[in-house]
C-alpha cells in the first residue's frame, strides 16, 4: 500500500506546474517555423506583385502575330497606276519604263507619287515586261506590297480601346474583291470595328479590293481566320451575338433588337448565301425587306444596308 502512496504521490508531483495534460506538443508545434517567406511578387498586397500583374496584362496586349496575304502584287497600267496612287493605296514604289511617252497621265503619276514619297523606277521595256508578267503596262506599273492581316481578336481589342460595343463584318464565301472593298468601305463608314475573312475560298486584299475601299482599307482592319465557323463561336464565348444575313431571316431588320449589344454580322455569297454550318451557328437569321421582284442583293450592298441599320439603332439608344 505504501508502494501504491508513492506512485500516487509521484504522479501528482509530475502533474504539478503542468495544468493541461498533452499540451507540451501544441506548444512545440506553435514554436515550429511556418516556412520560408513567400517572395514579394508572391505576395498579393505588394507592390512586386502588382507590377508583376500590369506587366502580364501589357503583354497580353502586344500586337499578335500578323499573316501577310502571298506576295507583293503588281498594278500595270496608266490609268491603273493613276487611280491606285489617287486613292493612296500604299504602294512601295513606280516603275516607267525607257522611253515612255510623257502624257498627261504620266506626268501626273509623278507629281502624285513624288508627293506621297513613292521612290520613282526607271526600268528597260523588257524588264518592264518581266516584273508585271505581260501585262499591258503603257511603259508604267506600281508594286503594292502583299497586305498584312490582323489576329481576329484584334478586332475585339479594338473595340475596347474605343469604348464602344464590339462590332464585327465576317464574310462567308464572298469571293469578289470588289464585294470586299465595298464592305470595308461602308465597316468605315458607319462604326464597324473589323472584318473578319476566311483564308480561303474567299476573296483577299488585293490591289481591287483596296482601290474599291476608297482608302477605307487604311483605317479598318482586316481579319483572317482558318475555320470561319470556330471563329464565330470564340467570338460568342466572348460574348458577342452572331446574326447571319438570309433572305429567310425569323427576323426582319428594322426588328432586330440586338444592335446596341456586341454583335457580329455574316454576310453571304449572293446567290448560295450562308453556308450551313456558318447558319446553324448563327444566334439570329436576319432578313432585309425588299420588293417582290427582287429575289437577292449584292453581298457589298447587304452589308451597307444592315450597318446603316445598325449605326441608327445604336445611335438612338445612346440618347
Amino acid at each position: 500500500m505504501a508502494g501504491n502512496s508513492q506512485r500516487k504521490g509521484a504522479i501528482r508531483k509530475s502533474g504539478k506546474g503542468n495544468a493541461t495534460a498533452g499540451s507540451g506538443g501544441r506548444v512545440r508545434r506553435g514554436l515550429e517555423g511556418r516556412g520560408p517567406t513567400p517572395k514579394a511578387k508572391d505576395r498579393e498586397y505588394h507592390q512586386a506583385h502588382k507590377t508583376a500583374k500590369r506587366a502580364e496584362r501589357a503583354a497580353a496586349k502586344r500586337p499578335r502575330k500578323t499573316a501577310r496575304g502571298g506576295d507583293a502584287e503588281w498594278i500595270a497600267g496608266r490609268n491603273s497606276v493613276v487611280e491606285a496612287l489617287r486613292a493612296e493605296m500604299p504602294l512601295t514604289a513606280l516603275y516607267v519604263a525607257e522611253g515612255a511617252e510623257r502624257d498627261g497621265r504620266l506626268r501626273e503619276a509623278f507629281e502624285l507619287a513624288a508627293a506621297a514619297g513613292i521612290p520613282l523606277l526607271e526600268v528597260s521595256r523588257g524588264e518592264m515586261d518581266r516584273l508585271t508578267a505581260g501585262a499591258v503596262h503603257q511603259g508604267l506599273a506600281a508594286r503594292m506590297p502583299a497586305y498584312e492581316y490582323a489576329h481576329p481578336d484584334d478586332l475585339l481589342d479594338r473595340a475596347d480601346d474605343l469604348d464602344g460595343a464590339p462590332l464585327i463584318v465576317a464574310l462567308d464565301s464572298v469571293t469578289d474583291p470588289r464585294n470586299l472593298g465595298a464592305i470595308v468601305r461602308s465597316a468605315s463608314g458607319f462604326g464597324a470595328h473589323g472584318v473578319l475573312i476566311p483564308e480561303r475560298r474567299s476573296a483577299g486584299m488585293t490591289a481591287s479590293a483596296w482601290k474599291t475601299s476608297a482608302g477605307a482599307a487604311a483605317r479598318v482592319p482586316v481579319a483572317q481566320t482558318v475555320n470561319l465557323v470556330r471563329q464565330l463561336r470564340a467570338y460568342q464565348e466572348a460574348g458577342c451575338m452572331v446574326i447571319g444575313l438570309d433572305a429567310d431571316g425569323d427576323v426582319s431588320l428594322p426588328a432586330l433588337d440586338l444592335a446596341a449589344g456586341p454583335l457580329v454580322v455574316v454576310v453571304g455569297s449572293e446567290g448560295k448565301g450562308l453556308g450551313r454550318l456558318v447558319a446553324e451557328t448563327c444566334d439570329q437569321l436576319v432578313s432585309i425587306p425588299m420588293g417582290n421582284d427582287l429575289e437577292s442583293l449584292n453581298a457589298g450592298v447587304a452589308a451597307s444596308i444592315t450597318l446603316y441599320s445598325i449605326a441608327q439603332a445604336r445611335a438612338a439608344a445612346e440618347q
